[in-house]
């Protein structure tokens, strides 16, 4: 439901949505290959979709291979100090706190996402998974100067449904 201001009610646009659907998509590509459903997008302020990638933490052996820290990354090399600040970064789970860290020292702008980090624990604690060998940050807790947007109520089910896939994969 979109507000009078045109927000989803979580500081989440119309066209926030539109990019978070794309992650989803990533996502599901990324559960596909045998990697943790994640997908993200970087966008710069003009609308400009810069890259996008998902997780490949599995089918690389490098459990760092997350999406967001690829584009942050790429931001470093591809767009300017002032692009990179007006930039966001859609995903579609909450950046970890190693994603979050490269979002900060890179110097990148907002962060949108479709689940949040207390939502994926929680799920993942309900399915019995163990816990993940880094704390479960928010984006904040670990760089307080960025602006999030999120979660995303109309994704939750499907985010969802990709996270319990891998989970039953895993288990």
């Amino acid at each position: 439901m979109t507000t009078t201001d045109g927000t989803l009610g979580t500081d989440l646009t119309e066209d926030d949505l539109r990019h978070l659907r794309r992650c989803v998509e990533l996502a599901r590509e990324a559960l596909d290959a045998g990697d943790g459903p994640f997908g993200s997008v970087l966008v710069t302020a003009e609308g400009r979709v810069v890259g996008e990638d998902r997780n490949r933490e599995h089918s690389t052996g490098d459990d760092t291979r997350h999406p967001e820290f690829e584009l942050a990354r790429l931001a470093a090399t591809a767009l300017t100090p002032d692009e990179r600040a007006t930039a966001t970064v859609y995903t579609s789970g909450e950046h970890c706190p190693m994603c979050s860290a490269a979002h900060a020292w890179v110097g990148l702008g907002r962060i949108a996402y479709a689940a949040s980090t207390a939502q994926l624990v929680g799920w993942h604690r309900g399915w019995g998974l163990p816990a993940a060998p880094v704390s479960p940050l928010a984006v904040q807790d670990v760089a307080p100067g960025v602006v999030v947007a999120g979660p995303a109520p109309s994704l939750e089910d499907e985010v969802r449904a990709l996270h319990e896939a891998a989970a039953r994969h895993t288990s």
